[in-house]
């Protein structure tokens, strides 16, 4: 073989490989640009809103991604307040799945938060985006189906900025962890999924939501329940007196509330509790001291004399598509609240799922 053949030979032997390489150097180093402009891409055909990230990082030895600043906004809001907005949110392929056959994904998100401002989702003559366009366009951002969804000190908020002062009713603190959302793990379970989320509400509240979910199937199989507990009504004042023209002076509010849903059919309830609630005297004019009077002897009658609770149950029975609650039951829970029993503080655990299974 001649000088001029082992040159082109060996020319073949290195350059080969060191195409490949550059080439997949150019590959990662173009993909957070490519993934960014791919994820403002799908923000900006949302229709209502618009959105943008500021950044985003590879991890391929880990097979994941990382979403830094994303928010989201009404086209037409009148605040500059994001509706959506992400700090942090890592997406990741779930090892532990992938090795019993499955290929999902796991997404932790830090410090999201979710603020409804009632005057930019309420404008007039302008239709609400649908809730689906916004989160379907979400989870479009991952490529696989997603099995463990973790949030970590979230908040969640709703203002009315045409109220003097602000009405501001937040969740902070949220921390929330689901599992097994694809059902890659059964064991015959008839909710293999499972939800558990604590946070704090306004007022110092705290809240608690667990349950077990199926939401493979069409219609989702759900039993939740929900509590908050220990809240200081007072941090209700700017909703009851804008509202109601009602002041606070002490007490506190609890919320406890059970549902199930099997095949598209709900069954629950929702128990507000106000323990040792007393109203603000205030130098109002004749007809609101008339009104917070006529507040003051409602409550009186209605509230149970020996641990000073006012607290009724509303049932909600029904199917998705027309949830109703039951106005006779609640009326008569009211009372018997007032004169019979006081409700316990606490959930009830009389909504039963293998029950409503037997009801259908």
């Amino acid at each position: 073989m001649n000088k001029s053949n082992k040159r082109n030979l060996r020319k073949k032997r290195y350059g080969i490989p060191i195409t490949i390489i550059t080439l997949l150097i150019i590959i990662r180093l173009s993909m957070p640009y490519l993934v960014k402009k791919y994820v403002n891409n799908v923000l900006s055909d949302i229709p209502g809103y618009y959105g943008q990230i500021e950044g985003v990082n590879i991890s391929l030895i880990r097979g994941a991604y990382q979403i830094k600043g994303l928010y989201l906004n009404k086209i037409d809001a009148s605040s500059q307040i994001p509706f959506l907005k992400f700090e942090k949110s890592d997406i990741s392929i779930e090892w532990k799945s992938l090795f019993k056959g499955k290929i999902v994904s796991e997404i932790s998100i830090i410090k999201p938060e979710l603020i409804y401002v009632f005057e930019d989702q309420k404008k007039e003559n302008v239709k609400d985006p649908e809730l689906e366009d916004w989160s379907k366009a979400l989870t479009n951002l991952v490529p696989i189906d997603i099995n463990t969804l973790e949030i970590n000190n979230g908040k969640i908020a709703f203002l009315q900025l045409s109220a003097k002062p602000d009405i501001d009713l937040q969740l902070n603190q949220i921390n929330l962890k689901a599992k097994n959302l694809r059902n890659v793990v059964r064991d015959d379970k008839k909710l293999p999924s499972s939800v558990y989320a604590t946070a704090t509400s306004i007022g110092k509240g705290d809240v608690k939501l667990e349950g077990k979910m199926d939401l493979v199937k069409q219609i989702p199989d759900i039993d939740l329940s929900f509590s908050l507990e220990n809240a200081n009504i007072t941090s209700l004042n700017d909703l009851t007196d804008y509202y109601a023209g009602i002041d606070f002076d002490s007490g506190s509010y609890n919320i406890y509330s059970e549902i199930a849903i099997s095949n598209g059919y709900l069954k629950g309830y929702i128990k507000p509790m106000f323990k040792n609630i007393k109203l603000l005297n205030k130098q109002d004019s004749f007809l609101e001291t008339l009104w917070e009077g006529f507040v003051g002897v409602f409550k009186f009658i209605l509230k149970n004399q020996k641990n000073n609770t006012l607290a009724t149950k509303v049932p909600l029975e029904g199917d998705l598509n027309n949830v109703t609650t039951k106005v006779w039951p609640t009326v008569f829970n009211i009372f018997k609240n007032a004169w019979v029993k006081a409700f316990k503080g606490a959930i009830d655990n009389s909504i039963n799922f293998e029950d409503i299974q037997k009801n259908k």
